[in-house]
């Protein structure tokens, strides 16, 4: 394979020129990058690193994959690697407290739901139903104490 100007080969130079160890590190980057891309195999990429760096001049460095002709495309998303934002603590708690049919828990939903509906619109984090559940029951347990201390 003959060399070619940026392909281990300075421009205006020839293949007999000596490497420098900058040199030599650049390729192992370029044949790492293709081998995370796919281009090249294990077995490949560990004879093309270990030719790399016992090579002496860019003659023998000009045995690289050349590189894609356009833009790579996205990776693969996969389930490990998409992030998803969080539940609100917050908003948990206020569903936790309004599943207590007791005043303290009751008015403790109402208020970390109110709170944690403020807090998702500033974070993004989820849970808006969690929070808007927390305040129906907390406000639902409310009015039946209400009910229940002045009717009966």
């Amino acid at each position: 394979m003959t060399a070619e100007p940026g392909h281990g080969v300075p421009a205006g130079g020839s293949g007999k020129t000596r490497a420098s160890d900058a040199d030599r590190e650049r390729a192992v980057d370029t044949l790492s990058a293709a081998f995370a891309e796919g281009r090249l195999t294990k077995e490949e990429h560990s004879m093309r690193v270990q030719r790399a760096y016992g090579s002496q001049t860019y003659a023998e460095l000009a045995d690289l994959p050349a590189g894609p002709p356009g833009p790579l495309p996205p990776p693969a998303a996969t389930s490990a690697a998409v992030a998803v934002p969080r539940t609100s603590p917050l908003a948990v708690a206020s569903l936790v407290c309004g599943l207590i049919p007791l005043l303290p828990a009751t008015l403790a939903a109402i208020i970390l739901g109110i709170g944690a509906h403020r807090q998702l619109r500033r974070t993004g984090e989820r849970g808006g139903a969690l929070a808007t559940a927390g305040v129906v029951l907390g406000v639902l347990w409310l009015v039946v104490t209400v009910l229940f201390v002045f009717v009966f």
